[in-house]
């Protein structure tokens, strides 16, 4: 399937997912994220969920790196450059919902993107080869491009893998791993 007919699709079936199945499925990645090797890396990236897009909640994501004493970054969009800025989370920072609707830091301090070790990556849809689907806008495939080629990429998504993804770019960064409610997919 092409990557606008699958971004309608992955749209749709979200758009079916009610508050609870949301916070149960999003519970299940972060009970599922435990189990990958990534413990002693030390700069996570996570995204702060657009609610109205029916996102993984990363809230409890954020509560596991927390845990394991992780330092944690989260970004604020420019979307004039479809870039981003990275700025470490710490218990001072102070988030402002954009335009869009996503909780963004007003400032802190900034982070390299070449300093992150694990990236979580939002997405619509993924296949088996690592590929995956986003809003098309542009962001993550730029960050990740200034991210280390040694950074971990890891999708997270509500549904299972498409067997491939059509038209895909070969400038596209594939993920390292995907986690659903139910799999760990290794790439």
């Amino acid at each position: 399937m092409l990557k606008t007919e699958l971004r309608k699709k992955y749209k749709q079936l979200r758009e079916q997912l009610s508050e609870n199945q949301i916070e149960e499925l999003s519970l299940a990645i972060a009970n599922q994220l435990v189990r990958l090797p990534i413990w002693d890396y030390r700069y996570f990236h996570v995204f702060m969920p657009i609610s109205e897009k029916k996102e993984v909640d990363t809230e409890f994501i954020l509560h596991v790196l927390a845990g394991k004493d992780k330092e944690t970054v989260v970004s604020k969009s420019d979307f004039e450059n479809s870039c981003m800025t990275h700025f470490l989370l710490t218990d001072s920072t102070q988030f402002k919902k954009n335009q869009y609707g996503i909780s963004e830091p007003v400032d802190g301090i900034e982070v390299p993107a070449n300093k992150i070790d694990v990236v979580f990556v939002p997405l619509l849809a993924f296949d088996r080869q690592g590929h995956r689907v986003g809003y098309g806008k542009g962001f993550y495939d730029k960050f990740l491009s200034e991210c280390s080629p040694n950074s971990l990429k890891i999708g997270l998504s509500f549904f299972e893998a498409e067997d491939a993804i059509d038209g895909i770019w070969e400038g596209d960064i594939k993920l390292n791993y995907c986690i659903t409610p139910k799999t760990v997919y290794q790439f």
